[in-house]
């Protein structure tokens, strides 16, 4: 598991030791070309000191001085006759072009400053050495104050971050304090600036979330309330069955316990078709869904039904279009559909299914010749456990609630019209995706 507080401080520190190394070269850079800007000031006063002056020469021919000094300087005469060496254990190539010049030699490289007069050649020399030990003396002196400094700098940081780190830290004790039933969002204020989008956040699953189990709730009681009346019914009928005198009478019982246990049947897979499209995934895979085919499917699980209410069931104008969707959900949709227009259309009556484009999308209608529902109770319907006013047919009031609960988890959207000629009521799914042609 990644840390924040890791994640800033890593960086964080390594750019600090970054800085450091890269000042530190800096420096020393800048120092050695201090250092060599003055070094070569020096060479030439000293060079220029020397010019004129008059030199003894020992015994030898050649003066020697002590190993150890850190400059050289020789004298050639106009014969070329080298009258005079500071160092007689060293001796520096002779550089006869006047001014400075480097010159590579057995202990390394010399910085070598010439000056010609009317009759002698005057050679100062200095080790490079001496000056890139300088410079990293300078170099060393000026960094040193940031190395102490620099584990200071690590624990501020580490004390910093974690100290900004703190309002998370409240955050998620003031949600792991909560009960599971409180809801109530969080205090807005007293929060960072960073921290406040997720505590408006927090805020907005914790209203959903609220919102979510009040409709649960409210569920639970509609389908408990619903369930009573048709379990209620069935117990009543059961008594009647079993305190019949004669067979007829029981015949009549149980054919009214039959229906009784077939409507709450109906309910109980009504509820658990709602219950599932509302934890249904949101997306949830999708395949080909051909509306053509399964409008016929629908027909032809329907058509019992309707032939048991004299009522004409088709599917004559199915146009070949294919939706992304899932395939089960849609068809308990076209089911819903087909379902309330057979409960609500009289005998003689008509129901057609069509697949046809609307406004250049692909969609499924079912249309009746039954008595339709008024505008104003349009829009009702749709709720869960909502029936129209004139609604005279058993039903639970779930069916067009789970058509629109399906229909939004494909983007596709359900209207409700008059039928042809005014009569009867149209129901149009309409998919947002475009369609393509089935073969």
């Amino acid at each position: 598991m990644r840390s924040i507080r890791r994640a800033l401080l890593l960086p964080l520190a390594g750019g600090l030791a970054v800085a450091l190394v890269v000042a530190t070269w800096a420096t020393y850079l800048r120092a050695r070309d201090e250092a060599s800007a003055m070094f070569d000031v020096q060479l030439s006063q000293l060079a220029s000191s020397v010019t004129g002056m008059p030199l003894s020469v020992p015994p030898g021919g050649i003066a020697t001085g002590s190993g150890s000094a850190p400059l050289i300087v020789q004298v050639w005469n106009r014969d070329g006759v080298q009258v005079y060496r500071s160092q007689g254990t060293r001796e520096v190539p002779a550089q006869r072009s006047p001014g400075f010049s480097t010159v590579q030699t057995r202990e390394g490289p010399w910085r070598v400053f010439s000056v010609l007069t009317g009759s002698e050649l005057v050679q100062v020399a200095q080790p490079l050495a001496l000056r890139d030990q300088l410079a990293a003396s300078l170099a060393l002196s000026t960094i040193v104050p940031w190395l102490v400094a620099a584990p200071l700098i690590a624990l501020l940081l580490w004390f910093a971050i974690a100290r900004a780190l703190k309002p998370l830290e409240r955050l998620a004790a003031a949600v792991g304090r909560r009960s599971p039933g409180e809801l109530a969002p969080l205090t807005a204020e007293g929060w960072p600036r960073e921290v406040t989008p997720l505590v408006g956040a927090l805020n907005g699953l914790l209203s959903r979330l609220d919102g979510a189990l009040d409709a649960q709730k409210a569920f639970i009681a509609d389908a408990a309330h619903e369930l009573r009346t048709p379990l209620a019914a069935v117990h009543l009928q059961a008594e009647l069955a079993e305190r019949a005198r004669g067979e007829p009478e029981r015949a009549a019982a149980l054919d009214a316990l039959r229906g009784g246990l077939k409507r709450a049947t109906r309910v109980v897979e009504q509820l658990l078709s709602l219950a599932r499209e509302d934890h249904a995934p949101a997306r949830a895979p999708h395949v080909a869904v051909d509306l053509a085919a399964l409008a016929r499917d629908v027909v032809a699980a329907h058509a019992g039904i309707a032939a048991a209410k004299d009522v004409d069931l088709g599917a004559e104008h199915l146009e070949a279009l294919t939706v992304e969707g899932d395939a089960g959900a849609l068809a308990t949709l076209a089911s819903n559909l087909v379902d309330n227009a057979l409960r609500y259309t009289p005998a003689g009556g008509h129901v057609d299914v069509i697949v046809e484009r609307r406004d250049g999308a692909p969609a499924l209608i079912v249309r009746d010749d039954g008595p339709g529902i008024p505008a104003a109770e349009r829009a009702q319907v749709f709720e869960r456990f909502a029936r129209g006013a004139h609604a005279d047919a058993p039903g639970s009031g779930l069916g067009l609630a789970i058509v629109k609960r399906i229909a939004e988890r494909h983007a596709a959207t359900v209207t409700l019209a008059d039928g042809p000629g005014g009569r009867g009521l149209e129901a149009t799914v309409r998919f947002a995706g475009g369609a393509t042609v089935s073969r």
